[in-house]
């Protein structure tokens, strides 16, 4: 089920990013604990046989995941991600879904699928795995001096 709140806070903290503004990703979806992006395929995103790069892959799996968790604790940091290549990701619309596995104080265990739709049809394409951080709020200057 869809969360606005979640949804319209997830969408400024992604407007904020310049590579989330170059590769066109929207924000679909966002529940407690999960989400959905979006893109439309562009050929700055390929590689040499053009399929898109398996880092841009890596870096929607990653976002998708961080933003799952960030819907749970705030602000986190990636510190490890795996990303299975499962075929060539070729399409005109790419849809990364993400959910938290298993959520922590120290640690957030989450996972992603990304999709690719071509000729009308969706097909999985890859799908990985993130362990975030969760950031301590930053204190402002005043607040450190006392």
């Amino acid at each position: 089920m869809n969360n606005p709140e979640l949804q319209q806070r997830l969408r400024a903290v992604s407007q904020l990013a310049a590579f989330n503004n170059w590769l066109g990703l929207q924000v679909d979806e966002v529940s407690s604990g999960a989400v959905q992006l979006s893109l439309p395929w562009r050929a700055e995103m390929g590689q040499y046989a053009g399929f898109m790069h398996a880092g841009i892959q890596g870096a929607l799996i990653d976002t998708a995941c961080g933003f799952a968790a960030a819907t749970l604790s705030g602000q986190v940091l990636a510190s490890q991600y795996t990303v299975r290549c499962l075929r060539p990701a070729v399409g005109e619309h790419f849809r990364v879904v993400a959910k938290v596995i298993k959520p922590g104080r120290q640690q957030i265990f989450a996972a992603a699928e990304l999709y690719a739709t071509r000729n009308g049809e969706e097909t999985l394409v890859a799908c990985g795995d993130v362990l975030l951080v969760p950031q301590a709020q930053q204190k402002t200057e005043s607040e450190l001096q006392g």
